[in-house]
């Protein structure tokens, strides 16, 4: 993949993300006036899974806006946040100083991190709808183990490579399960904070397959602690979704037959 085009792949997201942050913000997928009431955007996946946190150094790797950060914030830990996004870094840090919250955002690509924070952590996390805006994974995992602490721990939830296969009513297989040599372009689509709300941007993403992404974890040099599925998702990101508990939702043509999101524990 040349140079140049790559460049202008993140450009292009970039763009979009800019954009899509100052939608989210006031949408009622982000509830945004209830997060400023107190309440947390973390689900219990993501707290069960990696537990206490308090006294502990966060990075927070793809943080958007910066919910999930500054609701780790309130649990003790001590984060650090980045994302690419001018806009939504913009918005993180005015959240942040309303809640009185110390997060440290950071506009940056994840690749480029290194040229801004020098620390280790105890802990680097990303969650959900991520790793699909990335394009090399080998890269990606030596940067989680450069900036983990010896016995640090490494922690995602994100959405299952399987369904990015599909087109957007899952009635046709329409991507690569594995994609990336090339990305996948969107010419527009929706956001999936309003899936009726058409963005007319150009995106470009890349599906990685579990086998993938364990792989490149295990090669950084971290030990898997667990790796888990989920048959649900605790957002309603998709089409046609039913919540069959609250704050759990399927996908309706898949049901529980098919997994909606999985987990990783690793450690240093």
């Amino acid at each position: 993949m040349e140079q140049d085009h790559l460049s202008s792949y993140y450009e292009a997201n970039r763009r979009l993300w800019d954009k899509l942050a100052s939608v989210h913000v006031k949408s009622d997928f982000y509830n945004q006036s209830s997060f400023l009431e107190g309440k947390s955007s973390l689900k219990d996946i993501e707290m069960n899974e990696l537990g206490e946190v308090r006294g502990k150094s966060m990075l927070h790797l793809q943080c958007h806006f910066g919910q999930d950060s500054i609701s780790w914030a309130k649990k003790g830990a001590k984060v650090v946040a980045v994302d690419f996004s001018e806009g939504a870094i913009s918005i993180a840090k005015d959240i942040n100083e309303k809640l009185k919250t110390q997060v440290d955002f950071i506009c940056c690509n994840v690749y480029d991190l290194p040229n801004h924070v020098k620390d280790k952590f105890d802990i680097v996390f990303t969650s959900y709808g991520v790793i699909n805006w990335l394009h090399d994974l080998d890269k990606w995992a030596k940067l989680i183990a450069d900036y983990l602490k010896p016995g640090g721990v490494f922690y995602m939830v994100e959405f299952h490579p399987i369904l990015w296969i599909y087109d957007d009513n899952f009635d046709k297989i329409e991507h690569p399960y594995q994609s990336e040599a090339e990305p996948i372009m969107l010419a527009s689509g929706t956001s999936y904070a309003d899936l009726e709300d058409i963005v007319d941007q150009k995106e470009y993403c890349w599906n990685h397959g579990i086998g993938r992404v364990m792989n490149s974890l295990i090669d950084s040099g971290l030990k898997i602690e667990f790796f888990n599925e989920y048959n649900y998702s605790p957002y309603k990101t998709f089409r046609d979704m039913t919540e069959f508990e609250k704050g759990k939702f399927v996908i309706n043509k898949f049901g529980y037959r098919v997994p909606h999101l999985f987990s990783i524990k690793a450690s240093l």
